[in-house]
């Protein structure tokens, strides 16, 4: 693996990380300021795998360096190390894509792992830079929308009519538009219009066209959608919705390749192939007479269903990161990163409005996440909010449930105590803190056996997921117990009141009484 470079005018900083990343077997370089890094990455034929800069050096700044190292190698993790006073400096040094800043003085453990996530990021980006070199027109790995693109191949050398079947935002589009680019016909034009967005007393007009003085305000002849897309391809979006009286129109097209314009006389021919879509149950649109059965059967003649997104969620890594470097691009601002515990909540979220809504779930993220890495906690109410959680989070339940159950038979417990006691001045800090009772034996099994479920699913940040989980009910529990007194609480715990500090801040806990 590639070495971690350390730029520090500090010698005894600089000495502390190479004992620490020595010992976990991270191969380090070292430099005393800005300069001396420019000039290695201008030798050296190998880039770092992560950059770890003080902001205030003799001989430039770390800011500086970000800017200039992000233009050169803008995958690159690159950590900030700052003073607190110069936390502000730290802030908006994410606008220039640092990883993360670490403050000083800084625990080596809270450095290590964190250096350890940016090496994670960084083997994350190169993996991901080789995949998508080429920015593919659809991704998806799942065996679902492998059979999808399976389809496509088989029909690329043929005019047929397609049904594409599908949840809204599953794609109908970017199908039939593949459909389109790899038939006979990508040298023509690819037409699409949305037959459920357009009034119906316009609809007939925007498919067929209409004659000068048709109607009032047909002031000129206009073509229809059928004309445009002679000899290319027509998508009829939410084909399901059509009026029932233009479906008759739409089948004589479609069986004899004429139609006439609204008010004309003469009859058009078109050379235009037709992919329908819809989201509609079409067999059961056509039992209650709303839909007609032979425009049915005449547009069924090759049924594609796309599958929603839960039904292939091991593509929601990929699709999301896709989706925030689009984002980042269509806002001319550096790409954001997700950490591996906010990944797993988006894979096991059920995204009811399927692609689309991850689509605006990463544009929404690019613009209101704080940071250039995105955490769990950072993601919209949406995904996080109790009642979308999958029910396959067992273990997270089972911590939960247990810390959930001590507190309250502490505070029942508290209760009894003090309604049974004389009516007197209460000294709250003279009450002995509450004792909850023991664990489920069990426990420690139930974990186990959920992290090897979740393991051999293939669910990707087990490690985060459950450690965020874990932490969170620690540390609540210690607060609980102590009421409230950080420094107390993390005495107990056995842990630093920085860390304790630091993680309530992390896990969203400020809510808690300091």
């Amino acid at each position: 693996m590639k070495p971690i470079w350390i730029v520090d005018d500090d010698q005894s900083i600089r000495f502390v990380l190479e004992k620490a990343l020595s010992r976990e077997s991270l191969a380090t370089r070292s430099f005393t300021n800005p300069r001396e890094v420019l000039n290695a990455l201008e030798d050296e034929a190998e880039p770092p795998q992560v950059l770890v800069s003080d902001i205030r050096m003799p001989g430039g700044s770390g800011l500086d360096l970000l800017g200039q190292v992000k233009q050169r190698l803008p995958g690159l993790p690159v950590i900030i190390m700052t003073a607190f006073s110069d936390l502000d400096s730290a802030v908006s040094a994410f606008q220039g894509g640092a990883f993360e800043y670490l403050p000083k003085p800084f625990d080596i453990p809270k450095a290590v792992e964190l250096i350890h996530r940016a090496v994670a990021e960084s083997q994350r980006e190169e993996v991901a830079a080789e995949q998508q070199t080429v920015a593919p027109e659809m991704l998806g790995q799942a065996p679902a929308m492998q059979d999808v693109f399976r389809a496509i191949g088989r029909l690329s050398q043929s005019n047929v009519t397609v049904l594409i079947t599908g949840e809204s935002g599953s794609g109908k589009e970017l199908v039939a538009r593949a459909l389109h680019k790899h038939s006979p016909r990508a040298g023509g034009p690819f037409v699409a219009i949305n037959t459920a967005a357009i009034p119906k007393d316009l609809l007939e007009s925007e498919l067929f066209g209409h004659e000068r003085g048709a109607f009032t305000g047909a002031q000129t002849m206009r073509r229809g959608r059928f004309e445009q897309a002679d000899g290319g391809t027509l998508f009829l979006d939410e084909i399901g919705d059509m009026p029932f009286d233009l479906q008759t129109r739409l089948l004589r097209v479609l069986s004899d390749g004429q139609f006439y314009r609204v008010g004309g006389h003469s009859a058009v021919k078109t050379n235009a192939r037709v992919i329908a879509a819809t989201h509609q149950n079409l067999e059961q649109r056509v039992k209650d007479g709303s839909f007609r059965e032979d425009l049915f059967h005449r547009l069924n003649v090759i049924r594609l269903r796309l599958p929603p997104l839960r039904e292939r969620r091991a593509d929601v890594p990929a699709l999301a990161r896709h989706f925030l470097q689009q984002s980042a691009r269509q806002l001319g601002v550096e790409p954001k990163r997700f950490a591996d515990a906010a990944l797993a909540r988006l894979a096991g979220f059920d995204f009811p409005g399927n692609v689309r809504q991850l689509e605006n779930i990463c544009h929404w993220l690019t613009v209101m996440a704080p940071a250039q890495v995105i955490e769990f906690k950072d993601l919209p109410p949406e995904v996080l909010g109790a009642a979308q959680l999958p029910v396959a989070d067992r273990a997270l339940e089972t911590i939960e449930t247990i810390a959930a159950s001590a507190v309250s038979m502490t505070m029942e417990a508290d209760f009894a105590a003090i309604s049974q006691a004389p009516v007197e001045p209460l000294d709250t800090g003279a009450l002995p803190a509450p004792v909850p009772p023991a664990a489920p034996d069990g426990w420690p099994q139930g974990l186990r056996a959920e992290a090897m479920r979740l393991l051999a699913s293939g669910q990707p940040g087990v490690w985060d997921q459950l450690m965020h989980q874990v932490e969170t009910q620690l540390i609540e529990a210690a607060l609980v117990t102590t009421r409230g007194r950080r420094i107390e609480a993390a005495q107990r715990l056995g842990i630093g009141r920085n860390t304790i500090t630091r993680k309530i801040q992390e896990l969203g806990l400020d809510d808690e009484p300091a």
